[in-house]
């Protein structure tokens, strides 16, 4: 579709109109490092990347959970902007088999940037997410001049007697990150990671010793309980459902089983990650 350069969406700031009760919005990291991953593969041309937001709704407070999020194809011009619809459902469908109960909430773009593309884009998302509001998230990535880096969230609404599609304004609501406990751990290793590459064995030597410390502040908790010490009875209960059989089990080699299957988990992950890095370098070279 052909467009006129001047953009007719615009950002309203809260302070500046009436009350509006807008959905709570957040986000976890798996969305986020999605949509950073995105921004690094995009090609030179590519001035923002944009893609989907999958989540789940909680339809008593408006609370929308951004739970992953994968790439859309698209290209913009000074003209005219294309997205790839096909691929979009294509993908959906296949995010569908691995987790049902999520569903599209809206869409993410790079940048700060909200132009008349950007309304023609979230139009087509509430088309998708209907009777709701299509959420939409900016993600500023900080490497343009005088840009800084965060995260944004906004909702459209139409403008005009006879609004048209490419007419919006683009109101921004609440956005908090959340994290389950997988996520923390790993946002914990990606903090403390040092700035050189450290190899398999020393990796696992650290997380053995991390292990070891967290066993010998259990069996010291332990033993001041045994001693007569006050203790947590909600603690323990936790402790002894933690640890499985106790002793006996850990006699019979279930700490071993059960490194033994974190180091083949450990090898099967390498694997397909050297599978998929070999699979990319031959589209690469096929594609050339």
């Amino acid at each position: 579709m052909t467009l006129g350069p001047p953009s007719s969406a615009v950002c309203l700031s809260l302070s500046s109109g009436p009350v509006y009760r807008a959905p709570s919005v957040t986000i976890h990291p798996t969305a986020l490092f999605s949509i950073l991953d995105h921004y690094l593969r995009r090609t030179d041309t590519q001035q923002r990347v944009i893609g989907t937001l999958l989540g789940t709704r909680n339809e008593g407070d408006d609370a929308v959970s951004v739970r992953t999020a994968f790439a859309v194809l698209h290209s913009e011009t000074s003209e005219q902007v294309a997205v790839d619809m096909d691929y979009h459902r294509a993908m959906f469908d296949l995010s569908q088999r691995v987790n049902p109960k999520e569903s599209i909430v809206g869409w993410y773009s790079t940048g700060s940037n909200l132009n008349t593309y950007s309304a023609l884009i979230q139009n087509f998302y509430s088309q998708e997410t209907a009777p709701y509001p299509a959420i939409h998230i900016a993600l500023n990535t900080g490497t343009e001049l005088g840009e800084e880096a965060g995260v944004k969230a906004y909702v459209s609404s139409p403008v005009g007697v006879f609004p048209k599609p490419e007419n919006a304004v683009f109101v921004p609501i609440p956005i908090t990150l959340r994290t389950n406990n997988a996520e923390r751990s790993g946002l914990h290793l990606l903090e403390n990671a040092p700035s050189s590459p450290v190899g398999e064995l020393a990796q696992l030597e650290g997380t053995l010793n991390d292990v070891l410390e967290m066993l010998d502040r259990v069996l010291a908790y332990a033993q001041e309980a045994a001693a007569g010490k006050p203790a947590d009875a909600a603690l323990g209960r936790y402790l002894m459902r933690a640890l499985g059989g106790g002793a006996e089990e850990s006699g019979k080699g279930g700490f071993t089983s059960s490194l033994q299957d974190t180091l083949m988990m450990s090898y099967l992950a390498n694997l397909v990650r050297a599978q998929a890095e070999l699979s990319a370098r031959l589209a690469l070279v096929t594609g050339s």
